[in-house]
Formats: structure tokens, C-alpha cells, sequence
């Protein structure tokens, strides 16, 4: 994995280009939809179609009781009609089709995230570990009642005491080779299986993942179909018990729960024994040797997860942009230039600022989903599954993941307050969304730990660099590189930049505009954080482990700066490559723009990097904010045609506020006033008559 792309470029107009002044008609909003759909636009279509059904869709205000019994209800309408099985053995009624599986999965967030949510529980966890990490023997036994929803499963891994942390739960499965069971227990109160959905109501049997201990021996976490309720009468049964979680800040269709078990026994076959098994007389055995590798590789078998809520947040940011943006094309507030129609809120050059970056970065968001999901196929089809392949497309998804649910977060937020008091309104969706999308930033992976993982993957990658090099080389490339840096920070770099710069304000914008330009700005930052953090972590190499933990502690934030940078860059470069997809010359000119407003605006937000490190001069700085205002303009008309491209219907979005009613409410504002001015009955403004 690296940080540069060998990608085609897309390279924008120079500054004076007649592209960049000239009139551009409006996007082809048909032939951008298109290019968004993706890889799977006949999958997607369907799952919108079926999702445009109300029987699916959310009833805001539903008691907890009521919104956990819906959409169990729905999980079992998409058993029978979703094609929810894509991924899955075609034995089992399935296509073997991964990426397909996950596109058509995503779409469920229209209707409901606790719909999207609880079936990637059912499916997407609880049935995927029976098939990934389980042997024909337990696709035999478990799989198919798992696939029909006739048993409801929970995906047991995360504890109290350790979330993140798997590698240190502490659950134990001991064997027992006199009767071949298993025994599930846990040995403490922060053992507990914890936030577990279909744990609190509905499950009647668990993945529940465990230390493996055989004669006297400690194997690692490996993962067991244990059964945990009475089918007939829904209560625990001997050995297990629980609790459910309650009300929650958001996703309230979910019966999240806690598990426990004292000595529960299950049989030998009931371990998932595709990374390691265990004979009658209680022989382990394994296909992957290493401990370290097995547990990364059984945990990689379900990085879908990861990648299914990238989608379903690109999803949820593009719902908020377009309520949020139709409402700002409809809504009127303030006298303008006009002494009689009120001023459209989109036209505030702030409510553009507001929005339109976010709209720019949800498009970046998911051309990269699109690429990852790509990966995901390549990898799980087995046309292209590698160890290294695999820790590419585990560090690509631990990249995405926080940047998209993070900035879908943030998303709404800013939609909710630019809709202003409607935005708060339970019926317009926003709130609930950014309620049901906030977990999504510390599940399947904390954002922040998964950023950890991300900077140590760039940290070695970096280190590869100096593999095959001898003590004198290395020491002349650090060298080197301490003197470029050096550069960069003098006063001389930036002078160079203000001199080619001066008289021509627009030559400074043209280059920032440059494909070139920007990526040289952003491969840069990220290869240059990654060379500091390393730097600074070398003396960790011949240090005590305790020194060593210390000095990697103080250099945390800096390692997940240089995560969250790799992430932005990569974005950049999915929806460079993408624009390539655009065959539409207008479209792409307006496409270009967007990508160029992300690419820049990622570039404002980090100028005091640019700054302190001489890679911009304050007059090009400058130059950034300028033009990003410049784009913003240029972008304000084609507004509502980028939403409309992202092809929700009102089925999809139902928001009153994005429905029409806003315009029509205005439409019969202004024709009053018009027919009470033009009958002479409209009463005289106080001040008119001093």
C-alpha cells in the first residue's frame, strides 16, 4: 500500500481557460446517477425499489417494544423477498456474489438504519461467521436457519471489559475430552458479551467468541455456535443468562443485549473449525501455525462489517445533502436586492459554505466506498485473495470507515441546523438519523483505534523502504530528507511561490486548481507526517518494551493525523479516477469543480500544516480560501441537480421538507402579497409615512 497513484488524471482548466468562465449547462443528472450506482446499479435500483415499500419503512415515535417487534417483522419479510442471500453458498439459495450482497445491503438505510443494522447482525455477522470461519460441517448444521431467520442469531464477541481489544476477552471455551464438549464461561463480570444485537429479546443461539483452551493450553480467541434460549419459550437457557441494554441514543429497532455463561456446554462440532480445530482426545490443530496470524486472519474473514457501514453512511450523508439542499432551494428568508420577494437560502454565499464542501466530500466519500466495495469482491470472490491482498483491503476499510462515519456525523448536524426548526422536526428524518449513525463511529472498530491500525500499516510500509538498504544509505537518506525538510521551512520556498505569484492572483489559483498540484499538496503531507512519526519512533527499536510503549503513547495523535491524512488522499484519488467514468463534457466540467472544492477544502482546513512546514505561502493561502469561495459560486446553480443525481425518490427520504410543501407554502406567500399590492388593499409600512 502507498500513498501515491498511478491513476489517469483529470486535469482541470489553467487560470483565463474559457472552461472555467464560460457558461456550463447543467449536469446530466441521468448519467451521473449512473456513474454513482456504481459497480452494481441494477442491485441498487432493486434494493431502492423494495425499500420505496412502507411495510419497510420506519414509524417514527413507535415505543421501543413496538420499533424492536417491526422490524423483526421486516428481517423476515427480507428473508423471503430481499435477496438478502447474495453472498452465500448457491446451496444455500445464494449467489456467491460478496460486493453485490453489500451494495444491495446498504440500501436498507433508506427505509431504516435499525432494518440495516439488525440484518447485518443477522446476516452479515451472526450467519457470515458460520460460513467464514466454520467448515462444511457447521455450513450444514447452522446455516440455513441462520440465512431464513428461523433461528435469530447474536454475533457474541465484544465484552464490557475489552470492546477494541479482542485479542484480550475473557470468555473461555476449555475442552473436555471426556464427554467432547466445550465449556463457555465467563470468569468475571467484565466478561460479559456486551451490546450484542438480538441479544436482548429475540436471539436464541450466539457466535460467541472464546479462548480456546485445550490440555492446559491457551489456542486464542475462536468462535462457537452456542444456543442461548428456549426457542419455545424465549428464556434463557441452562447456564446462560443476560440482560438487555434498554433504550439507546439511537437504532432503538435493536434488541441489543449482555450475555453471560456459567459451564455452559456444547459439543465438540459447535467450533467454527475452518482456522483451528480440535480432535476427540483434544489435539488442536490449525492451517495458519502462527497465533498472531490465525487471530488477524479469522477477525479479517469479517471485515464486511467495516465496509457494509462506509456505504450505509455515504448513504445517510447523502439523505441529510439532499432534504437539506431542496429545503435551502425552497425556503425564503430576508429581503434582498427585490423590495418584494424574499432571498432563497442557497443564495447566502454561508449557507453555501455550509453545505456545499459536505456535498463535495459525501461525493468523494462514495466513489472511495465504490472502490473499496471493489476491493472487498476482488478479495472475498477468491479471484484475488492474497495475505497481502487481504491487509490492503483491511487497512483500506479501516481507513474509510471513520472518515465516512465521522464526517456523516457532521453531516447531518450541519443539514439539521440549515434546515433550521424544521430540521428538528422528528418527520424530517435528519435527528433520527444522526442519532442512529452515531454508534456507528465506535462500531465494528472505534474510529480511533481503527486510525491506530492504519498509521502502524504506514508506518511499515515506510520502514520497507529502508529494508534492503545498508547503515551508510539509510543514514544518507534520513540525512536527505532532514535537509528537504529543512527547505521547506525556510523563508526561501514560500518566496519563490509569492514571486511566480505576483501581479496575477489567478495564477496562483490555476495552480492550485492543477490535478498535479493537489495531489503533490496531499501525498505530500501524508508522506511527510509518516516520515516525522517514524523518525520519532526509532529509538523505540532497541528500547524496553516499557520505553517503548511510552514513546509510541506520545506519538499516538501524531500517527492518526497521518491515518486520517492517508484517508482524505485516498478519497482524492477515487473521485479523480472516477471523473474519468464521466463521459458527459458538462457533467464532467461540474464533476470537476466538486472534486477540486474537496480537494481544496481539505487543503484549507490543514493551511497551518502548509504553513509552519514552507509547502504554501501566506499569499497562496490566501489563494485557497478565494478560490474555494469562487467554486462555490460556480457550483451554487448546480445544487440541487448533484442531490437529484443521487436518485432518492420521496418514498426513499420522506421529509415533508424536501417534498414540495415548502415551495408550494412560499408560492402561495408571495401570491398573496403579489394580489394585495396589486388591489391597492395592502396596508402602508409605518415608516413609509413620515
Amino acid at each position: 500500500m502507498t500513498t501515491t497513484s498511478t491513476r489517469p488524471t483529470v486535469e482541470a482548466p489553467e487560470a483565463g481557460d474559457p472552461r472555467l468562465d464560460a457558461d456550463v449547462t447543467n449536469v446530466d443528472i441521468a448519467h451521473l446517477q449512473q456513474v454513482l450506482l456504481g459497480h452494481y446499479p441494477e442491485l441498487r435500483l432493486a434494493a431502492r425499489k423494495l425499500m420505496a415499500d412502507e411495510r419497510f419503512h420506519r414509524i417514527e415515535g413507535q415505543s421501543l417494544a413496538d420499533h424492536r417487534e417491526r422490524v423483526l417483522g421486516q428481517l423476515r419479510l427480507l428473508a423471503a423477498e430481499g435477496d438478502v442471500h447474495r453472498s452465500f453458498p448457491k446451496r444455500f439459495g445464494g449467489h456467491e456474489d460478496h460486493g453485490g450482497f453489500l451494495a444491495r445491503f446498504e440500501e436498507l438505510t433508506h427505509a431504516d438504519p435499525s432494518l440495516q443494522i439488525k440484518s447485518g447482525v443477522q446476516w452479515g455477522l451472526f450467519a457470515s461467521a458460520i460460513y467464514h470461519l466454520g467448515t462444511e460441517r457447521n455450513h450444514d448444521e447452522f446455516l440455513a436457519d441462520a440465512l431464513s431467520v428461523a433461528v435469530p442469531g447474536a454475533f457474541a464477541m465484544t465484552e464490557t471489559g475489552h470492546g477494541s481489544d479482542v485479542a484480550a476477552i475473557g470468555t473461555t471455551a476449555t475442552y473436555d475430552p471426556a464427554t467432547q464438549e466445550f465449556v463457555i464461561h465467563t470468569p468475571f463480570r467484565a466478561a460479559w458479551k456486551d451490546y450484542l444485537g438480538n441479544a436482548g429479546v429475540h436471539g436464541t443461539a450466539a457466535t460467541v467468541f472464546a479462548r480456546l483452551i485445550t490440555a492446559g493450553t491457551d489456542h486464542g480467541v475462536h468462535a462457537f455456535y452456542v444456543p442461548i434460549r428456549d426457542e419455545a419459550t424465549m428464556e434463557f437457557l441452562p447456564g446462560v443468562g443476560g440482560e438487555d441494554d434498554g433504550l439507546k441514543g439511537g437504532l432503538n429497532g435493536i434488541d441489543n443485549g449482555r450475555l453471560w455463561f456459567d459451564q455452559v456446554r456444547v459439543p465438540r462440532t459447535n467450533l467454527l473449525n475452518r482456522y483451528g480445530d480440535v480432535a476427540e482426545d483434544g489435539t488442536y490443530s490449525s492451517p495458519i501455525a502462527s497465533p498472531g496470524r490465525r487471530f488477524f486472519t479469522m477477525l479479517g474473514t469479517l471485515v464486511q462489517g467495516r465496509v457494509s457501514l462506509d456505504g450505509a453512511a455515504v448513504t445517510a450523508a447523502r439523505i441529510g445533502l439532499t432534504i437539506a439542499i431542496t429545503y435551502g432551494n425552497q425556503r425564503r428568508q430576508f429581503n434582498g436586492a427585490s423590495p418584494t420577494d424574499e432571498v432563497v437560502i442557497l443564495d447566502y454565499a454561508e449557507h453555501q459554505r455550509r453545505l456545499l464542501p459536505l456535498l463535495a466530500e459525501t461525493y468523494a466519500a462514495g466513489f472511495a466506498h465504490e472502490d473499496l466495495l471493489a476491493a472487498f469482491d476482488d478479495v472475498f470472490s477468491g479471484r484475488n485473495d492474497t495475505p497481502e491482498t487481504r491487509e490492503d483491503l483491511e487497512t483500506l476499510a479501516a481507513a474509510l470507515k471513520p472518515a465516512s462515519t465521522w464526517h456523516a456525523l457532521n453531516t447531518l448536524q450541519v443539514a439539521r441546523e440549515a434546515c433550521g426548526g424544521a430540521g428538528f422536526l422528528a418527520e424530517n428524518r435528519i435527528t433520527g438519523l444522526r442519532a442512529d449513525m452515531d454508534v456507528y463511529a465506535t462500531f465494528e472498530g472505534d474510529n480511533t483505534v481503527l486510525l491506530q491500525l492504519v498509521g502502524k500499516r504506514l508506518l511499515t510500509d515506510y520502514a520497507k523502504g529502508f529494508k534492503h538498504l545498508d547503515a551508510t544509505k539509510v543514514a544518507r537518506m534520513v540525512a536527505e530528507r532532514a535537509s528537504d525538510a529543512a527547505r521547506y521551512r525556510t523563508p526561501l520556498h514560500r518566496a519563490v511561490q509569492t514571486i511566480a505569484d505576483v501581479g496575477d492572483p489567478r495564477r496562483s489559483a490555476g495552480q492550485l486548481r492543477e490535478t498535479a498540484t493537489q495531489r503533490e499538496l496531499l501525498v505530500d503531507r501524508v508522506e511527510t507526517m509518516v516520515e516525522e512519526v517514524a523518525q520519532a519512533l526509532r529509538p523505540a527499536q532497541k528500547a524496553d518494551p516499557a520505553t517503548a510503549a511510552a514513546l509510541f503513547n506520545a506519538h499516538q495523535h501524531e500517527l492518526i493525523a497521518a491515518a486520517r491524512a492517508h484517508a482524505e488522499l485516498v478519497q482524492w484519488e477515487s473521485f479523480t479516477a472516477a471523473l474519468e467514468r464521466v463521459t458527459d463534457p458538462g457533467t464532467r466540467q461540474i464533476l470537476t469543480w466538486v472534486r477540486d472544492l474537496f480537494g481544496l477544502t481539505v487543503i484549507e482546513r490543514n493551511l497551518t500544516w502548509y504553513l509552519l512546514n514552507g509547502r504554501l505561502s501566506a499569499g497562496r493561502a490566501r489563494t485557497v480560501t478565494s478560490y474555494i469561495d469562487r467554486l462555490l459560486a460556480r457550483l451554487r446553480p448546480h445544487a440541487q441537480s448533484l442531490v437529484d443525481a443521487f436518485g432518492y425518490e420521496q418514498a426513499h427520504l420522506r421529509a415533508p421538507i424536501a417534498s414540495g410543501a415548502e415551495q408550494a407554502r412560499q408560492d402561495e406567500a408571495r401570491a398573496y402579497y403579489r394580489a394585495q399590492r396589486a388591489s391597492g388593499d395592502a396596508p402602508v409600512p409605518e415608516k413609509h409615512k413620515r
